[in-house]
């Protein structure tokens, strides 16, 4: 098996009912826990990259990594670059051999969106590369994005957005928010599947992206703390309705967060059990379980796509 796109995928996913995975990567553990999870879940996957990822890890090591990744498991593996925000970036990741990559315009005004999407699209069609864009904005802090508050998606712009910029996916706005700090306790987060029905209305049989959708497990929350941390409740997105989006037009269903904090959890508590102990290999083992453990969880519950290749 090698890297393929995100298009077939998306096809499937549209037509059975269920979503992709995408999951962010920084090291070799945790894409060893991600494509150890998809493997035996027989699951399709996005291994997605941020550029601050992409910055400490380095390209070459990532793509090396995964590349391994595919030797050892046999799975049909996409690799994508989250919130590319420049041309440039872009294209470095499509020459480097990313084989989907995201530019998010959703700052600019809409036809500055369209006019560097468009832009974006056109380079990465000519390699054979897919393109997701995206139109509103989440709120939330993750690793270079840092958004006040929420513009949701106008579903009135989605149909020329798509005509004009030739995009294969589309990430749209609807509740969801980037970082662990989505809702305090006591809210009762929602999600906007008025504004998800319409959009399916208007582009009939195309895939849509959610980002910022990671559950905040409290239990990882509460660990973090027990053992030093100093993070404050949450309340994620709750899984029942990640599900909902996922039998819908939603074919791709970003996760980060949860993935930072399983690993970051069983850390503090292996450190708290074995003060003594330096070897990275005794607490990155049960973190990449951790990390493995969680990835199954969503391939499960949330997403929908166990034993779908």
């Amino acid at each position: 098996m090698s890297l393929v796109t995100t298009k077939d995928m998306f096809k499937k996913a549209y037509e059975g009912g269920y979503a992709i995975g995408a999951f962010n990567v920084n090291n070799m553990e945790i894409i060893q826990g991600i494509t150890e999870a998809a493997m035996e879940e027989k699951a399709p996957l996005i291994l997605q990259v941020s550029a601050g990822a992409r910055k400490y890890a380095n390209h070459t090591y990532l793509m090396k990594l995964i590349e391994a990744a595919i030797i050892e498991t046999g799975l049909p593996i996409a690799v994508h670059l989250d919130h590319g925000d420049t041309f440039e970036l872009c294209k470095s990741c499509i020459d480097g051999g990313f084989t989907s990559v995201m530019i998010d315009g959703s700052h600019h005004s809409f036809e500055e969106n369209i006019k560097l999407t468009r832009q974006v699209v056109e380079y990465a069609h000519a390699k054979g590369v897919t393109v997701e864009g995206e139109l509103g904005q989440l709120a939330g802090i993750e690793d270079d994005v840092n958004v006040a508050e929420h513009a949701f998606t106008d579903p009135d712009q989605v149909e020329e957005f798509v005509s004009k910029t030739g995009v294969d996916s589309l990430a749209i706005a609807i509740g969801t928010s980037h970082g662990a700090f989505k809702f305090k306790p006591g809210q009762n987060p929602q999600l906007r599947f008025d504004i998800l029905e319409e959009v399916q209305k208007r582009l009939p049989g195309f895939p849509i992206v959610l980002h910022g959708a990671s559950s905040v497990v409290p239990e990882f929350v509460q660990k973090v703390n027990q053992y030093g941390g100093k993070m404050p409740d949450a309340i994620g997105i709750p899984e029942d309705m990640l599900r909902q989006a996922a039998k819908m037009a939603v074919c791709k269903i970003n996760i980060d967060s949860d993935l930072r904090l399983a690993m970051t959890a069983t850390i503090r508590e292996y450190f708290a059990n074995n003060p003594g102990h330096f070897d990275p290999r005794q607490y990155l083992t049960p973190a990449r379980a951790a990390i493995k453990d969680m990835v199954k969880r969503k391939l499960v519950n949330v997403l929908g796509c166990s034993n779908k290749i």
